[in-house]
């Protein structure tokens, strides 16, 4: 049986610094935990679905992530300062962050791409970077889906199923990303609106 602490396969594991900044002490089951994380997540999404959405601005995607997950986790909205299974070195994240969110400022003045591939670019160009301990994939999820709705576009299907759960949608999930990692993302745009 799984920890409270593991996530499903593709998922960043939650070192012991990170763990002790659960801040509700109801939490003793992976279920308390997700559930506890998807009530955040809801208010972190009405909150976003009434705020001036900023998509570039640095300031704003901490405040997205520490209006999710803040309820739960005493690191949320902070960058990540540890190394992690995915993602940039700690020490790069600022600099990649602001590059990156750069380049998409660019694509959004020059309309460089369509909106469904420049809101799915936006989401893998963050999941790279995987800027925060945990929660990287339902933020950066939230966060394109925010992009889709700035760009006039319906928000992504995210192959209709659960993605925080293990499983075949999960699975093909994270395929489709790596396949982004080698600069192909036609598995992706085909995927975010299944």
């Amino acid at each position: 049986m799984k920890g409270i602490f593991e996530g499903p396969e593709g998922a960043t594991p939650l070192l012991p610094q990170d763990q002790r900044g659960l801040r509700q002490s109801w939490i003793t089951t992976r279920g308390d935990l997700n559930a506890a994380e998807q009530e955040n997540i809801l208010a972190g999404r009405a909150w976003a679905l009434r705020s001036r959405v900023a998509l570039t601005a640095e300031a704003y995607l901490m405040r997205l992530h520490r209006n999710m997950f803040g309820d739960v986790w005493a690191w949320a909205g902070k960058l990540r300062t540890v190394e992690t299974n995915i993602g940039a070195l700690p020490h790069d994240i600022p600099v990649r962050l602001r590059q990156f969110l750069g380049d998409v400022d660019y694509w959004l003045a020059n309309q460089t791409y369509t909106a469904d591939e420049l809101a799915a670019r936006y989401h893998h160009g963050l999941v790279l970077i995987h800027p925060f301990a945990n929660g990287n994939g339902r933020h950066t999820r939230l966060a394109a889906d925010l992009m889709c709705r700035q760009l006039g576009v319906a928000p992504f299907t995210w192959g209709r199923h659960s993605l925080d759960l293990a499983g075949a949608t999960r699975q093909n999930y994270l395929t489709v990303l790596r396949a982004a990692d080698a600069h192909d993302f036609g598995p992706l745009l085909a995927f975010v609106r299944t």
